[in-house]
């Protein structure tokens, strides 16, 4: 039975950085990295951007090119899916069959696209956006002549997505069944901001609605029925409506979790030897008043990493990094500094109209979070606000001449 020292489990960023940060970190053990896909670790944002805008080509998207990791002694068994988990043994079952030990085990699998639980989603053309798999086969498909494209989720992912193919002069729907999109992690002003810029970049975008079922011809999707009884056309559907957490062998195992798989402040899980990183990991997050909760990030699975990385090194210290996000649609750049989880007051610095403004979030009068659009220097500036938990005078606060760095 083969065996490393540490095996991470998922190619993503955080498994990737954990690898990295191993090595940084002066670990001279076997590392071993189980990948489901074919790819060496890539970098997840871009694909429903410059990589489906073809602004980017995949051999840019590498977090590190293939040759690195062989330099690093890192190996990688790819096209490879982690089935079973013996704590116990401390052995992994392979999607081969065959058994893998491992003495550390980090869990860095994310999570699989949530399906669409309606009548025709499995039709050809109905994709997610997570793999490079994903984008190129609806790339292929705009390629052969698709046009018009029903965007299912007013996430991020969704908003991004829609963006990008109404640029690509597409015809684009996009339905989201709450009143507003980003309603769970942006405040009105923003919503309303981001419906706007859609609409006026020529996507339907409706909000309130629900999905009934997908029509098709037999084999391929040909629109989606509305609760209505209205059918939107579509030769091809993005669904984005979140993720499923990626944690299942694991918490057959016995490992603790509900929402994704729970651990501790060093990023352990409640088995022996067994750390967890990035969107599959729940933990108490100081930035959201100690709340239990998975963050979706590329900063939180990198961060998580190092400080997985360093445990192993025997330079353990609790998981504390900062929480941040960004979003590129059309020309805005948003920046997210902190979760605005349970914030009770939303202050505006500058005026949307101009495309360049920031939105504050308080609880209780001190600053928790930001979404900075075209805005770098608020950004920049109010991350110092979360970070010292200020609560600074709210009329200076909306006074966009007032640098933030003065109310801190």
């Amino acid at each position: 039975m083969e065996k490393a020292d540490v095996v991470i489990v998922g190619a993503g960023h955080g498994g990737a950085q954990c690898a990295l940060a191993l090595r940084q970190n002066g670990f001279t053990g076997t590392i071993t990295v189980v990948g489901r896909e074919a790819e060496h670790p890539y970098e997840r944002p871009p694909l429903s951007k410059e990589y489906f805008a073809r602004e980017k080509t995949f051999d840019r998207l590498y977090i590190r090119p293939p040759t690195f990791w062989a330099d690093k002694e890192v190996t990688f068994k790819l096209s490879t899916e982690v089935v079973g988990v013996d704590p116990q043994a401390k052995v992994l079952t392979l999607s081969g069959g065959e058994s893998f030990g491992y003495d550390k085990l980090v869990w860095a699998t994310g999570g699989d696209p949530r399906r669409l639980s309606c009548a025709g989603s499995e039709l050809a053309g109905v994709h997610a956006v997570r793999t490079r798999e994903d984008c190129d086969t609806l790339m292929a498909e705009i390629d052969a002549g698709t046009k018009k494209v029903v965007v299912i989720g007013g996430g991020y992912i969704g908003l991004e997505a829609a963006a990008v193919l109404s640029k690509m002069g597409l015809q684009v729907t996009l339905l989201e069944a709450l009143p507003r999109v980003l309603a769970r992690v942006a405040g009105e002003e923003l919503s309303a901001f981001y419906q706007k810029e859609h609409r006026d970049h020529g996507v339907d975008l409706r909000t309130g609605v629900a999905v009934d079922c997908l029509e098709g011809n037999g084999h391929r999707v040909t629109g989606v029925k509305l609760a209505d009884g209205e059918i939107v056309p579509a030769q091809a559907v993005i669904v984005g409506i979140g993720i499923v957490p990626a944690v299942g062998p694991l918490i057959a195992a016995g490992a603790s979790g509900a929402n994704g798989v729970d651990v501790d402040e060093y990023c352990r899980t409640t088995l022996p030897d067994v750390y967890a990183i990035g969107d599959c990991a729940a933990f108490a997050c100081d930035f959201a008043g100690g709340n239990v909760m998975r963050v979706e990030s590329v900063q939180n699975a990198n961060d998580m990493g190092t400080c997985v990385a360093k445990a192993i090194c025997g330079d353990a210290k609790p998981y504390k990094a900062f929480p941040w996000f960004w979003s590129n649609q059309y020309d805005l750049k948003l920046q997210t500094a902190g979760i605005n989880m349970g914030y009770d007051q939303a202050v505006v610095r500058g005026d949307p109209d101009t495309r360049s403004f920031s939105v504050v979030y308080l609880k209780q009068g001190r600053v928790v979070a930001l979404d900075c659009v075209n805005a770098v220097k608020d950004y920049v500036q109010g991350r110092k606000l979360v970070e010292a938990g200020a609560t600074p005078d709210v009329d200076a606060l909306a006074d966009a001449g007032v640098p933030l760095k003065e109310l801190v």
